[in-house]
């Protein structure tokens, strides 16, 4: 609170418009009037020095400035000039605060890690990465001046590939869903085998965009037109949601928000749908790799690295692997199966669990890919190694 508090100050003493300041005056002793902002007092002390060199300018003749005009002007230069030190001296004042406040904030010093990067095969490694990052991001400019900057030779790897992504991206923004369309029939065996609904949540909003457009008399017929061309290759695996597509016809005027059917309007979101199983096709994740870096270690990763090699600094021990550190109390801190050896957990979010977490009740094992989590009819879970091992006990 002390720290919004002192930029609220700063924002006062640093105001242009002096709007702030004035707020800010209301709230203080009326018996000394705050200094007007810097801007103001230049602006104020120029008006003066003009008005004075305009009578000078009449006719050519000085006659119309007196002594007592200059004698003005200097006494305003010098009140300006106390006005601007007094400001001054109050953004320097809080400057300082708020430092201090900084300082008991973050009260971790940034990890000394040493020089990084510094080969060649890591800077280009690094240069690639970035692009790479901007082309997947749709920053098409920002990747093109990155590599002119940067000297680089050649683009990174599928950056034709997204461009197209983005070109089909823009076009389903503008509800224009043929060339997404276009693409799955290309891709279609590989839509089959990851049993992707991708193509279903085009036609989908297709039939949707065109049922409820505002500037079609015939609005319906035209839906229901183009469900009949579509939607029957895709009645055997989407059945209950084409029968219910057909009979929100009927809700379509004036609306379908007050209708049984408004669920229909907040349906999934075929753009963010796309991009995923176009990235999956090319061998990619979903999630862009270098937000996922920044987000983890931003989050409490680094934090984290960071105790346990002042932890090591303060025992003198030495990093015998990547997963290694000395004996600690530190919380997130768990055995590795040695009384000597701990290894570092690191809290992510949901959306960054990438392996299972489910741990074995009977076995006390991590499932994994060889080893996953079975349900008993019971409702209870187990490893399936355990459950081989149960149901071999119970056959006995």
């Amino acid at each position: 609170m002390d720290l919004q508090n002192e930029l609220s100050h700063l924002q006062s003493v640093t105001d242009i418009t002096g709007k702030i300041a004035r707020n800010s005056a209301a709230k203080k002793s009326k018996s000394k009037a705050p200094a007007p902002p810097i801007e103001l007092s230049l602006d104020a002390l120029l008006l003066q020095m003009y008005d004075l060199r305009q009578k000078l300018d009449v006719d050519g003749e000085p006659g119309n400035v007196t002594d007592d005009d200059f004698k003005s002007l200097a006494k305003a230069i010098e009140e300006r000039r106390k006005d601007i030190d007094e400001r001054q001296k109050e953004v320097y004042a809080s400057l300082t605060r708020m430092g201090k406040l900084l300082d008991k904030k973050f009260t971790m010093p940034l990890p000394d890690t040493g020089p990084l990067f510094t080969s060649e095969t890591a800077m280009e490694a690094l240069e690639r990465t970035i692009a790479m990052h901007f082309f997947r991001t749709g920053s098409f400019n920002v990747a093109h001046t990155f590599m002119e900057e940067s000297c680089m030779d050649a683009p990174p790897a599928y950056h034709t590939q997204f461009v197209d992504m983005h070109r089909i991206l823009t076009a389903l923004s503008a509800n224009n869903f043929e060339p997404a369309l276009i693409w799955c029939a290309s891709n279609r065996d590989f839509l089959i085998s990851r049993q992707s609904t991708l193509e279903f949540a085009l036609h989908r909003a297709q039939f949707l965009a065109l049922l409820l457009s505002p500037t079609d008399p015939n609005a319906r017929q035209t839906a229901i037109a183009y469900s009949r061309q579509h939607f029957p290759a895709l009645y055997a695996e989407h059945g209950p949601a084409v029968r219910r597509l057909l009979a929100c016809v009927l809700f379509a005027q004036p609306g379908l928000a007050g209708s049984p059917y408004a669920d229909l309007i907040q349906g999934p979101d075929a753009a963010s749908l796309f991009a995923r199983e176009y990235c999956a096709r090319l061998g990619l994740g979903e999630q862009v790799p270098m937000k996922v870096a920044i987000d983890i270690g931003g989050s409490g990763a680094l934090a984290r690295i960071e105790k346990g090699r002042k932890i090591m600094k303060d025992s003198r021990t030495e990093w015998s692997s990547v997963d290694e550190l000395p004996v600690s109390n530190l919380p997130g801190f768990w055995p590795t199966g040695s009384d000597l050896v701990y290894q570092i957990e690191i809290p992510l979010p949901p959306q960054h669990r990438y392996h299972s977490v489910f741990a074995c009740p009977v076995s006390k094992e991590q499932a994994s890919d060889v080893n996953p989590a079975m349900m008993l009819e019971c409702g209870h879970v187990v490893a399936r190694e355990s459950l081989s091992r149960l149901t071999k006990g119970a056959a006995k």
